[in-house]
């Protein structure tokens, strides 16, 4: 029986060596210079009475988050625990992230900081954050 030898072609063989190359790089850089997602992940909805802004961390506790506004910036920090092992017993698969965590976003209006609010319910943060009164519209009256 015959085998057919066929000549690789130097894209798949650029593709093979592309991918030992990240293999080679990720098992060998530190980890704190990793690129992460941004933590918590955070929708932001607009209505003509403000914002509301949903972040999710599920794990956290309510004592560990701490939220501020100051003019257009909203700021969400607070830390996350991390597991407690039962005696002798070590990580199989460790992907979720423990620790302080911090993360900073550009409103696209100025808010009324006095009359925010906020809630925590099934890992899920809801801040309402009214806009300020010289951000919202105003009706005028046209005189003829």
């Amino acid at each position: 029986m015959y085998r057919t030898f066929r000549t690789p072609s130097i894209w798949r063989e650029m593709d093979r060596m592309q991918r030992e190359m990240n293999r080679l790089f990720n098992s060998y850089s530190p980890y704190r210079l990793r690129t992460a997602p941004s933590y918590p992940a955070i929708n932001i909805w607009a209505n003509e009475e403000g914002l509301l802004v949903h972040a999710e961390m599920p794990g956290v506790q309510v004592d560990d988050i701490d939220v501020s506004v100051d003019g257009k910036t909203l700021t969400i920090s607070g830390a996350r625990k991390s597991d407690d092992l039962p005696e002798g017993a070590r990580y199989h698969r460790k992907e979720r992230r423990f620790g302080d965590f911090s993360r900073t976003i550009q409103l696209p209006l100025a808010v009324n900081s006095e009359q925010v609010k906020a809630s925590f319910k099934d890992g899920v943060l809801s801040i309402i954050l009214p806009g300020a009164e010289s951000e919202k519209p105003k009706k005028i009256t046209i005189q003829s």
